[in-house]
């Protein structure tokens, strides 16, 4: 009797998605295949942080303002902005020809409607909300936003361009709760998702949005013109890295968002192949306890398994070469306008033995902690073993716990008993763009079950995050983030452990690449291979 040779069900879907692309040349022309960080299966980028759902945010969405590649805040959507003498109140014009996908044309009311929505999940939205007196249309093209006390929160907000970044939706869809997710996925951007393409966890389509009308400046960073050159772009699943490296270096795929490190010399040599750092602010790695439960209810307990965690460990494990990371004890990002050293005798170097100083005084009573290991991908599944590795070396009892990311994503957002579904801790990175102030890096909001996942409740972190929002004073905008940086170490909200940076790889016939916090696909051109 032979042997049959088997295939695991991700290897066959991969093969049939390759299949699919191979013959996309002679019926699109111009297709960018692309392997991303992810598998995409949550297409609402409103109920998730997570930045495979914010890229594809990116693809079929736009922006009222947007951030250039030196992050000054410049129009997008809109066409133009004005404050009152005041300060208080910011009136908001649309520019010409914006359309959604449907065909109808965006409006005022589209643009509050999506708004509100954003506003009541994204943690600077919610302090935009409650800082804000009124939001009224004026007309079919305008609206205004008025605030309590003078700030310019309102343009900040709507040009941040990660976390959840505020992207416009039709007003019939923007009025879905926000805590449901959409079941329309059009916008105005300058592609459209192929609905009928879309295979959740394996694949999906967008195609050139023939209506869009870029902007006339030059694409710079996530604002300027967002010219369409390709008449496609897909994104495909693989079952592992080498498999995504083997396709892009046989050309069965064009573009590759994060190159594994140690993958990295496979294709650095190959003359068909550019290896490029596409956001040169890079990212941050955190890990992330939850305050709700056991034994991270516990402020000490919480200091003790910070105190265990060594930044170098980290980034050995998820990175190797130094050349692409550095240890870093700034919250708000090292070389960055907001960069402190406040609580770094917490934050960078492990401490096993104070931890477990900590943990006696505390009383640690052996309560597990689930630690939730994503298993798929590779910028997020080193960083729970070394945590986990640290934590029982303190003389924690821990439960390491695999899943994919995607399960990971909707997991966390779990606040049962880590017993009864719930977890402990999590780990996940950030762009530095999302990052880089106390108001944008939402892992830094402490206003409890409206926290980001982990839900700490510090008011005095809420109270100093308010009044950098009303200041403009850069002198004490940096007192005010270095006060709250000590406070977010001190009370165990958030641990950074470390910076990096990712290359991206893609085949040399793609160029325009740009340089941004999010990878985007308009200003590419392909050329024959």
């Amino acid at each position: 009797m032979s042997k049959q040779k088997l295939f695991s069900p991700r290897k066959l879907l991969f093969a049939a998605a390759l299949a699919a692309a191979a013959v996309a040349p002679s019926l699109h022309a111009q297709t960018i295949t692309a392997v991303m960080h992810s598998s995409l299966r949550v297409l609402d980028p409103v109920m998730t942080t997570a930045h495979i759902t914010r890229n594809h945010g990116y693809m079929i969405y736009d922006t009222l303002l947007a951030t250039d590649a030196q992050n000054n805040i410049k129009p997008q959507m809109a066409e133009s902005w004005e404050a009152s003498g005041d300060g208080k109140s910011y009136t908001f014009t649309l520019r010409d020809g914006l359309k959604w996908h449907d065909g109808a044309a965006v409006t005022a009311d589209d643009c509050v409607a999506s708004i509100k929505r954003w506003a009541q999940q994204d943690k600077m939205g919610q302090m935009m909300s409650a800082q804000m007196s009124e939001m009224k249309v004026l007309d079919a093209k305008r609206f205004v936003m008025t605030f309590k006390e003078p700030t310019d929160l309102a343009v900040r907000a709507l040009a941040k361009p990660s976390g959840i970044a505020p992207f416009m939706m039709p007003k019939r869809i923007a009025d879905t709760p926000a805590n449901q997710p959409i079941k329309e996925y059009i916008g105005s951007g300058p592609f459209k998702m192929v609905v009928a393409e879309f295979r959740p966890g394996l694949q999906v389509v967008y195609e050139k949005n023939a209506d869009y009308v870029p902007r006339k400046e030059a694409a710079s960073g996530m604002a300027g013109g967002k010219n369409v050159y390709v008449d496609r772009v897909k994104w495909i699943a693989t079952p592992d890295a080498m498999t995504s490296v083997n396709a892009l270096v046989s050309g069965e795929i064009d573009y590759l968002e994060q190159l594994p490190y140690d993958l990295a010399p496979i294709v650095e040599s190959n003359a068909d192949i550019k290896v490029q750092v596409l956001d040169p602010q890079g990212y941050q790695t955190v890990m992330r306890m939850n305050h709700l439960h056991a034994p991270f209810d516990n402020k000490k307990i919480r200091q003790a398994a910070m105190y265990a965690v060594d930044q170098e460990s980290v980034l050995q494990a998820l990175i190797g070469d130094p050349k692409y990371y550095k240890t870093c004890a700034a919250l708000f990002g090292c070389g960055l306008p907001y960069d402190s050293q406040a609580g770094a005798e917490v934050t960078v170097k492990g401490n096993i033995d104070k931890a477990r100083a900590l943990l006696k005084e505390a009383g640690y009573d052996n309560t597990p902690v689930v630690i939730l290991q994503p298993t798929d991908t590779p910028s997020v599944n080193a960083q729970p073993v070394v945590i986990a590795q640290a934590l029982r070396a303190a003389g924690f009892k821990v439960d390491m716990q695999a899943m994919d990311w995607q399960t990971v994503v909707t997991r966390r957002a779990v606040q049962a008993d880590p017993k009864a579904g719930g977890w402990n801790i999590f780990a996940t990175n950030n762009v530095m763009a999302e990052a880089l102030d106390p108001l944008r890096a939402f892992g830094v909001a402490a206003n409890g079950t409206q926290a980001w996942f982990g839900w700490p409740n510090v008011p005095k972190i809420e109270e100093l995050r308010v009044e950098f929002s009303r200041t403009a004073d850069e002198a004490k905008r940096k007192q005010l983030a270095n006060d709250i940086q000590q406070l977010v170490i001190d009370e165990g909200v958030l641990l950074p452990m470390g910076q990096y940076f990712v290359p991206g790889a893609f085949r040399k016939n793609l160029t325009g690449m740009l340089e941004s916090p999010a990878p985007v696909f308009w200003n590419i051109k392909k050329s024959a291979s």
